[in-house]
């Protein structure tokens, strides 16, 4: 019973030292699954949206079917509509991704810009139809054009991105 300590000692010596925790990849598989999730999430989201405007318009709402309330509708229906679209962009980005020759600090620059537009649009949207000022829309709507060029420089990226990567074409004799 005396080697019983000691063996445990040497045990203990000779184990496998413990693996530190993985810090999250920042690379080209961490960005997909990034974008996968926001998609997906996203696609939820302005679906249950799109269920609630149907059931304000089902219950016929005063607040939302009203004459004045009209700029309103209009507002919240481009939030539900630009919000689905840029859900299936990140599920397209997410695919793409492993297609892009720009590199990683390329496609990093491309997310960032169509997270931070796919969260301005919508979000312009839905906050220009909530504060409505005499037929017109609240403040919050000036999100969207910031957003709309994030967009534009995000798609334009992936799309150089894409054309850098084609093969040539070389011609038939």
């Amino acid at each position: 019973m005396k080697d019983a300590p000691n063996s445990r000692a040497a045990v203990e010596e000779n184990a496998v030292p413990k693996a530190e925790p993985k810090r999250p990849s920042l690379g080209l598989e961490a960005l997909q699954r990034r974008h996968l999730q926001i998609g997906w999430w996203s696609l939820l989201g302005f679906l249950l949206l799109g269920m609630l405007l149907e059931a304000l318009h089902g219950f016929k709402v005063g607040g939302y079917l009203n004459v004045s309330a009209a700029p309103r509708r209009l507002m919240w229906t481009l939030a539900h509509a630009h919000g689905t679209l840029l859900a299936l962009v990140h599920l397209g980005f997410a695919a793409t991704l492993p297609h892009l020759s720009a590199g990683l600090p390329a496609a990093r620059w491309a997310a960032g810009c169509l997270m931070a537009g796919g969260f301005l649009v919508p979000s312009g949207f839905l906050l220009g139809g909530w504060f409505i000022r005499g037929g017109d829309p609240g403040i919050g709507v000036f999100l969207v054009p910031v957003g709309a060029l994030l967009l534009a420089l995000g798609i334009y990226s992936v799309a150089r991105g894409l054309t850098a990567s084609a093969p040539a074409v070389s011609a038939r004799k």
